[in-house]
């Protein structure tokens, strides 16, 4: 399909800079299928009574890291330019993809060492090797510590990866460390949050276990790659980025009897979708999975697993709005969107939400 069927103009005040507080008072739009009044303003402490007693929810329960990191290059002559990494890929113990930038600052061999200012840090610095160079600032970086030492290293000099959409408006802070973060967040690994996950708190889990909705957990690592638009002309010239996820045979098992007893498997977030569109079999039954997926979905695709999808507002071009133009329609989600931003809804990640029924 034509990527420019998937273009739209946002008002750059309909990003949101920081998310709804309480979590659960974000708005949400329900969007029903072939219903004469489709559309309907209602909020995340509403969804429990939009769901019915059977219906499964689904949440990645992957953890961001602080992936953000400032250092500068050291050991060639008396210039110390200043760098940027954002990490993007845990290759092993020691080593990890990252991209760079000023990226053509960087030679194979050069050494960046991370500060960490205004932090109190249990090591003093924290170098890593430049192995390998890629295109577009990509870097392989071999740091000095290993592990958990690494790990708690990053941890201390790190900064929440906001999107570029925010962080092009504003610094991370503190308050990202925990306002980036959902609360089932539990196996690290995400350089990018599962964002529809942000809107669930304690209160609101609770409201869906009264009403008999279940919720299941699964992992999917989001890359950045969540974030780049679609820059070829048609969307068969896309390539997506693997993302490594994990499906147990006890959630798969539950999932598959959920729906068999009527109920509805509910994704939260694209990254869920994806996942569990990926650990169905042609006849729509889950089993565990556990590897990477570059699953693209776009409109034509025959959803096998998911029924609901909560989700955010999402870019123009990009591959989730081609994703909730697959679930929903394209011509349906356009005329949604138009009725998010004349409403006022807030988009992106620390935006809105909307209820989508396949």
């Amino acid at each position: 399909m034509r990527t420019d069927l998937f273009d739209f103009d946002l008002p750059e005040d309909r990003i949101a800079l920081r998310p709804a507080s309480p979590r659960d008072a974000a708005r949400l739009l329900v969007v029903w299928p072939g219903a004469a009044n489709q559309f309907e303003d209602r909020t995340l402490r509403d969804l429990p009574a939009l769901l019915r007693a059977g219906d499964a929810i689904v949440v990645n329960d992957t953890k961001v890291i602080p992936a953000s990191l400032s250092g500068r290059r050291v050991g060639r002559g008396d210039q110390e330019p200043a760098i940027a990494a954002t990490l993007t890929k845990r290759l092993d113990g020691s080593r990890w993809t990252a991209l760079a930038r000023p990226g053509k600052r960087l030679a194979v061999g050069d050494v960046v060492r991370f500060g960490a200012a205004g932090r109190v840090c249990f090591l003093e610095q924290l170098d890593a090797t430049v192995e390998a160079k890629g295109e577009g600032g990509e870097v392989t970086l071999a740091f000095a510590f290993h592990g958990a030492v690494l790990d708690q290293a990053l941890a201390e000099r790190g900064d929440m990866p906001l999107p570029p959409y925010i962080a092009a408006r504003r610094a991370a802070d503190e308050r990202d460390r925990d306002d980036y973060q959902t609360m089932f967040a539990r196996e690290e690994g995400s350089v990018a949050a599962p964002t529809a996950g942000l809107h669930f708190t304690e209160p609101l889990v609770e409201a869906l276990r009264a009403r008999r909705v279940c919720v299941y957990h699964v992992t999917l690592h989001v890359g950045p790659g969540t974030f780049l638009p679609v820059k070829s002309e048609d969307t068969s010239g896309h390539k997506m980025q693997a993302e490594w996820g994990s499906v147990s045979a006890e959630t798969a098992t539950a999932l598959n009897d959920a729906r068999r007893n009527g109920g509805r498997v509910v994704a939260v977030g694209s990254t869920a979708l994806r996942l569990l569109e990926s650990a169905a079999g042609e006849d729509g039954m889950l089993a565990a999975y556990s590897g990477e997926t570059a699953l693209f979905v776009t409109p034509g695709y025959r959803f096998r697993a998911v029924d609901v999808m909560l989700t955010n507002f999402h870019l123009p071009r990009s591959t989730l709005f081609m994703l909730v133009a697959a679930f929903s329609g394209l011509e349906v989600m356009q005329r949604a969107y138009t009725h998010a931003i004349a409403a006022g809804y807030r988009f992106y990640s620390y935006g809105d939400a909307c209820l989508l029924f396949r």
